[in-house]
């Protein structure tokens, strides 16, 4: 087995894969202290669209991480809760939450650099001679 990260078949691109998409962590926290519907995980949330919830967990639910529990009734109900799978992942979620605490601040400010630069750039290339010397 490689360690190469980047090789497309190595186990460590598929976690980043997974992990990549922008609501797969929240919503396996969300589910870590146990099952919840789709409503429930909606507003424990905030932000996500019901559609984008649902492409979410059938994602989840399609890589193992995830299970879908249907309850019989008037009317039917579904949960979702997290799979012996999806457990293993809170830790790594956890610790990038925990870097996020700690460096989320340094990232914010070289971004707000980097967006000032760029704003410098565009108004001197829409200013012609404001970047000369003299």
């Amino acid at each position: 087995m490689t360690t190469d990260a980047f090789l497309a078949d190595c186990r460590a691109r598929l976690a980043f894969d997974i992990l990549s998409h922008t609501w797969n962590a929240v919503v396996l926290w969300a589910l870590r202290d146990g099952p919840r519907r789709p409503v429930e995980l909606r507003e424990k949330i905030g932000g996500i669209s019901s559609k984008v919830l649902t492409e979410t967990l059938r994602r989840l639910q399609s890589n193992g991480l995830v299970d879908r529990q249907a309850h019989p009734g008037a009317p039917p109900r579904v949960e979702y809760r997290l799979t012996a799978l999806g457990r293993t992942l809170l830790a790594p979620i956890d610790a990038v939450g925990a870097w996020a605490f700690e460096h989320g601040d340094e990232v914010l400010a070289a971004q707000e650099a980097e967006c000032t630069a760029a704003t410098r750039q565009i108004g001197s290339a829409e200013r012609p001679g404001w970047d000369l010397p003299g």
